[in-house]
């Protein structure tokens, strides 16, 4: 009870504190009366879209939810997440809301569709990141083994079931059951696969930086560290997408395709005219980076807030 009554007392404290553009520290009530892994605190953060709920991994100890923006939080994963996100692309959450997939290492990953009200614990776990169909079933997923020499592992029934395919793999993504796209540790472009996995064809000489597509109503959107890439074929041709942006993470969209926000080395850059121009919403956190391992961003596009985290440090929030 002293710790539940301490927590509470301290996430009021984060929050009346919260001033806008301010990174504040949204994490320590939760894991102050807390023991996390050894990789730190916190390490993943995600927003549901619809809703503006906060998901946040505290390390080795599960998934835990906010309805209040940050203010406070309470484990919301029935026990069936652990292990922590060491890649900003772990948390898939679908852009329509409610639905959400943990692609988790050193622990159980594991699917809820209900917004966090009951969970579905995965066939198998020790995933780097991974893909979902949301726009299809929701129940075809496509990841990337831990320390695997990158293979390619999926499912096709919402993870109860999976089968490993081949290595060499660095990205991955996919938008209906047999429709894959993906790329290579030792070759450059973007390679797509209309059978499951089973072969694969070069459909362009880009090569994206993120690990994992996002999808969303229908079309593709690949951050390559200096731009975006667009497909509106399911990954068959791709474009460039409106104005050179550092991109690195994203894109994650607002009320429709024309608000976005990429997260690069300048920081969480915003458009709202379908990228044609950008500019500057937020900087990164202090010693955050844009590099694989490690950090995880959000966007909750009503609240108008921006999250952060990573291993090794707190999770963070920006209230403009």
């Amino acid at each position: 009870m002293k710790n539940q009554i301490f927590g509470l007392l301290l996430s009021l404290t984060f929050a009346l504190s919260a001033s806008a553009g301010e990174w504040v520290n949204i994490s320590d009530a939760v894991t102050a009366s807390l023991k996390p892994g050894y990789a730190g605190p916190t390490a993943g953060v995600v927003v549901d879209r619809a809703s503006g709920a906060v998901f946040m991994v505290v390390n080795d100890l599960g998934l835990w939810r906010s309805l209040d923006h940050g203010a406070t939080f309470a484990r919301g994963d029935q026990e069936n997440i652990g292990g922590r996100c060491e890649t900003g692309w772990a948390l898939q959450a679908d852009p329509a809301g409610r639905r959400l997939f943990c692609f988790m290492i050193y622990g159980s990953s594991a699917l809820t569709t209900d917004g966090g009200g009951s969970w579905s614990k995965s066939g198998t776990s020790h995933l780097d990141f991974g893909s979902v169909d949301w726009a299809d079933t929701g129940k075809r997923l496509l990841a990337i083994r831990h320390e695997s020499g990158g293979l390619l592992t999926t499912s096709a029934d919402g993870g109860l079931t999976w089968q490993d395919l081949t290595k060499g793999f660095s990205g991955c993504g996919v938008f209906d059951q047999s429709t894959f796209v993906a790329t290579r540790a030792a070759e450059p472009g973007i390679f797509r696969s209309t059978d499951a996995g089973k072969n694969w064809t070069l459909v362009s000489s880009n090569t994206p930086s993120a690990a994992v597509p996002t999808v969303f109503r229908g079309k593709g959107y690949w951050a390559t560290g200096k731009g975006i890439l667009q497909s509106a074929d399911r990954g068959l041709t791709w474009v460039d997408l409106g104005a050179p942006v550092a991109a690195s993470f994203g894109p994650y969209f607002g009320r429709d395709e024309q608000h976005l926000v990429v997260v690069g080395k300048s920081g969480f850059q915003e458009s709202k005219d379908g990228g044609q121009t950008w500019q500057l919403a937020a900087p990164l956190p202090a010693g955050f980076g844009i590099g694989r391992i490690g950090p995880n961003y959000a966007w909750d596009p009503d609240a108008n807030i921006f999250y952060a985290s990573t291993m090794t440090k707190p999770t963070f929030k920006y209230q403009r």
